[in-house]
């Protein structure tokens, strides 16, 4: 079977294909994928986030490039410092632009955003969010455990499970 065994980064054209993968589908390490012009299996040394413009590199030497599918989302507007806040204390990947918040659809979070304020339209779009204080990628959770070998505070407005 054809592998892709490395991720170009904003790769350059020309591609010799194009996928289309969800914000969940696009974390992977080890998948098999379909394109238009094949499948292949991806096989990664460790976990990692494609981001939309990202290629994966055949082992027969094409290029098939990721892009961002549409999915269900919620544009926020409002107040969205405050607004940003809120969905960040709930570890909620977030898209943050001048006029508005972008997350993917979940009815508790819009209940709570629309009790602040928020305006809320649902539309299909391709979800990209921030990457996070430390670059290119996925922001993941953090344990919550007894360990104080971070430098943050563990007071939080809500609680976990």
């Amino acid at each position: 079977m054809i592998t892709a065994t490395r991720i170009i980064r904003n790769a350059p054209a020309p591609f010799d294909g194009e996928i289309a993968l969800d914000y969940e589908g696009r974390l992977l390490r080890r998948k098999k994928l379909a394109s238009g012009t094949g499948d292949f299996l991806v096989d990664l040394p460790e976990v990692t986030s494609v981001e939309d413009g990202d290629a994966f590199e055949l082992s027969d030497g094409r290029r098939i490039v990721m892009r961002a599918r549409p999915e269900p989302v919620l544009v926020i507007r409002g107040h969205l410092a405050r607004l940003a806040w809120h969905i960040g204390n709930r570890h909620t990947p977030c898209r943050i632009e001048a006029d508005r918040l972008i997350i993917r659809q979940d009815h508790v979070l819009e209940a709570m955003l629309r009790q602040l304020g928020a305006e809320i339209q649902h539309a299909d779009l391709p979800f990209r969010p921030e990457g996070g204080a430390y670059g290119h990628g996925r922001t993941f959770g953090h344990d919550h455990g007894s360990s104080h070998d971070h430098a943050h505070d563990h007071r939080h407005a809500h609680h976990h499970a």
